[in-house]
């Protein structure tokens, strides 16, 4: 049987007028990549479905031809209502600072994310795609990220970024308010977490270590 991916990305474009956003585009090729290497069958979806956009900071003349061919499966997303956890064996969320806007909010994502979590499927985020595990509850009410060990993208990195002070929340910050073990390494360092069937890394450095962590649970 061929193992099947979901990634979900982000739809929002803007974090201030004049300041774009979007998908970190290496976090998101990179998985894409890797996972039809290991040839998986990948779908890519997202809130509102139709083109995703990719942050214009995240490509640059360096980025390799690879990562930017890559960009051609972000014009035809899914919509998130028509997707059904069955299809698919792991969800998969990249960051870029567009996910901290619309994937925290989408409810659809929420029910996939319990779906996919209570029935023993992967469930894996890198930088700020964490951001969708923010208001991810299981069954029982509880976050879906409480007492588990989680890194995502820290405050001290967005500190950096200068972009602290427009964004909705702090994802390291957020995450600890929802009862998550938070585990960090020195920043731009690449860091994952795996606690069990749900594995989280820190920043883009860490993108490729997930994925091989998702790989391996595969199988």
């Amino acid at each position: 049987m061929t193992k099947k991916v979901l990634i979900v990305v982000t739809n929002h474009t803007e974090i201030f007028a004049g300041r774009p956003t979007g998908i970190w585009l290496s976090e998101f090729a990179e998985a894409y990549i890797e996972f039809t290497k290991s040839r998986y069958e990948v779908a890519v979806a997202s809130p509102l479905g139709g083109k995703a956009p990719v942050d214009p900071g995240s490509v640059n003349a360096d980025t390799p031809q690879e990562i930017l061919n890559a960009e051609k499966y972000l014009e035809h997303t899914i919509k998130l209502d028509d997707v059904s956890y069955e299809d698919f064996d792991a969800i998969f969320l990249p960051g870029g600072h567009g996910a901290m806007y619309d994937l925290p909010g989408s409810e659809p994502l929420q029910k996939l994310l319990r779906a996919f979590y209570e029935g023993d499927k992967i469930v894996a985020a890198v930088c700020h795609g964490p951001a969708g595990l923010v208001n991810a509850t299981l069954s029982n009410n509880q976050p879906l990220v409480a007492g588990k060990r989680v890194s995502a993208f820290t405050d001290r990195e967005e500190a950096q970024t200068t972009l602290d002070k427009h964004l909705p929340f702090l994802l390291e910050s957020k995450i600890r308010d929802m009862g998550a073990i938070y585990v960090a390494a020195p920043e731009w360092s690449s860091h994952l977490e795996v606690d069990g069937k749900l594995i989280t890394g820190q920043n883009p450095q860490s993108t490729m270590v997930v994925i091989k962590a998702v790989i391996e649970q595969l199988g």
